[in-house]
């Protein structure tokens, strides 16, 4: 009653179960609901529109709709609606879906190459920008991904036996070779420009002052060239930034971290929406934080249309895509620069190794699927800002767990124990977390939550490549600074045995 809309759920057909959202209006976000196959023929959304508001949503509906019967009540004028709800099209609004041009820079990366390959098969012509920095890290620190990636152009050539699409590579630095970027762009044409060039791993950026530098250079520098390249080129490409939760620093809000802007009160009394105070925990995250400020800049100084993704910890390995082709396989970094938590704690589970988790595991975090990055950057490339428009800020995330948690769940599963060791990182012992990420709900997306399920098809990657891991290389081994240090000077990487 109290959000006015009469709902009955419609499916979405998932393996094993019947998952029913509906999108309330109320609170601005889908709300789910689990229903057997033996309801399956009373499965309805019925919405209730006033007259005033159809027109301004029609297009939207029939977007994300597909409408079987539209009557008139004989009792007032309100118009009554059954709908079949497409997943697919649920994630298009008004902003259209005509398929794009898009260049990813850092398409060849673990969030890159499947992002690419989903834009691709959802139509879009893709081109891949890439100077291959992460496979020199691989080689700098003596560490393979678990999985054997191919090289971009084998990669590039697979997907076009599968799918018949093709994608074209480019090996560029963002951060170096401007020229060629501007070059780039004006030849190209693109409508969105998606950034994942980035140094993406807090440790490594923290290993040593050889890393920091090389972080900033990098990340910042190649920020700074897009916005001058999409400046120079005279092309009013939307730019899709990948960023960070880190951003906001871990508990700092004093309750729900907003989107991006944050309601205050200046002095004198003036209300003001503004961007979220940074509060970085690295230097990784401090170039995110020097990123946004960028957007703003060139946002406001030369309406540049930007969106900012403040991403949670991503998890998993293969996506629809990439299990079409062996040839297609993602990364899958298990080591202690590169790993994610969740990758390295179901590599570790099962291999029998004891599970690293740092401190006491009371960090929360938000965490993410890679498959549901991929389907958020294309969310945000339909639905770009209008020109003069500030900087669109979306949390890209799906839910929030306590690390121990996630230990926990992970143990239960493998019957590998949690060990956990001295902190490397300089952070707070607990911290709680509390996350909105309604806009993304808003525009379709139905998030993937820790799954038990989606934990074997990791594990079965692990067992598969399980032959390709360095033990000595699952230890943590960069430090926040000296103390950290000393505290992890016991840890032996050479003690870490993985069971036959």
């Amino acid at each position: 009653n109290k959000h006015a809309v009469n709902l009955q759920p419609t499916t979405l057909h998932l393996p094993n179960l019947l998952r029913a959202d509906y999108y309330c209006h109320h609170c601005h976000c889908f709300h789910k609901s689990t229903t057997t196959n033996t309801n399956k023929q009373n499965n309805k959304m019925k919405f209730f529109f006033l007259i005033a508001t159809l027109s301004s949503t029609a297009t939207a509906f029939t977007t994300g709709f597909a409408p079987s019967v539209v009557t008139k009540s004989s009792t007032s004028t309100t118009y009554n609606y059954d709908f079949a709800l497409n997943a697919e099209a649920a994630a298009a609004t008004t902003n259209g879906t005509d398929k794009k041009k898009v260049i990813i820079l850092g398409g060849d990366g673990f969030c890159g190459w499947p992002t690419s390959l989903y834009l691709s098969d959802q139509g879009h012509d893709v081109v891949i920008v890439d100077n291959l920095s992460r496979r020199n890290i691989d080689t700098e620190l003596g560490c393979d991904s678990l999985t054997p990636i191919q090289s971009p152009q084998v990669r590039v050539q697979a997907w076009k036996e599968v799918s018949g699409k093709d994608i074209k590579f480019v090996n560029l630095d963002v951060a170096k070779e401007y020229d060629l970027l501007v070059q780039l762009i004006k030849d190209e044409q693109p409508d969105s420009i998606v950034h994942f060039a980035e140094q993406r791993a807090a440790p490594y950026s923290m290993k040593n002052s050889k890393c920091k530098r090389y972080t900033v250079d990098n990340n910042v520098s190649g920020s700074n060239n897009l916005c001058c390249a999409v400046i120079d080129s005279e092309v009013d490409a939307h730019i899709v930034h990948l960023g960070t939760m880190g951003v906001y620093g871990y508990g700092t809000s004093g309750g729900e971290i907003p989107e991006g802007y944050i309601d205050v009160i200046l002095p004198g009394g003036r209300e003001s929406n503004i961007l979220h105070p940074a509060y970085p925990g690295s230097v990784y995250h401090a170039t995110k934080c020097l990123d946004a400020l960028l957007w703003q800049f060139y946002q406001k100084n030369d309406s540049l249309r930007i969106t900012d993704l403040h991403q949670g910890i991503v998890w998993g390995t293969n996506t629809p895509q990439t299990i079409r082709d062996e040839r297609l396989v993602n990364r899958f970094d298990y080591d202690g620069d590169y790993g994610t938590v969740l990758n390295r704690f179901l590599m570790q589970g099962a291999m029998g190794v004891p599970l690293t988790v740092y401190g006491t595991g009371g960090q929360t975090r938000a965490f993410i699927h890679v498959t549901d990055t991929a389907r958020c950057i294309e969310i945000a490339i339909n639905n770009p800002p209008n020109a003069g428009e500030r900087v669109e800020i979306f949390n890209q995330v799906a839910e929030t767990r306590r690390v121990r948690d996630v230990a926990e769940l992970v143990a239960k599963q493998t019957g590998v124990e949690a060990n956990f060791l001295p902190n490397p990182r300089q952070e707070a012992a607990e911290n709680e977390l509390d996350v909105s990420n309604r806009k993304f709900c808003s525009l379709g997306l139905d998030p993937i939550t820790l799954d038990e399920e989606l934990f074997n098809e990791v594990t079965e990657i692990v067992n598969k490549y399980k032959h390709r891991c360095d033990p000595t290389k699952i230890l943590p081994a960069s430090f926040w600074n000296k103390k950290r240090a000393e505290e992890c000077a016991t840890l032996d990487p050479t003690s870490v045995k993985i069971k036959a």
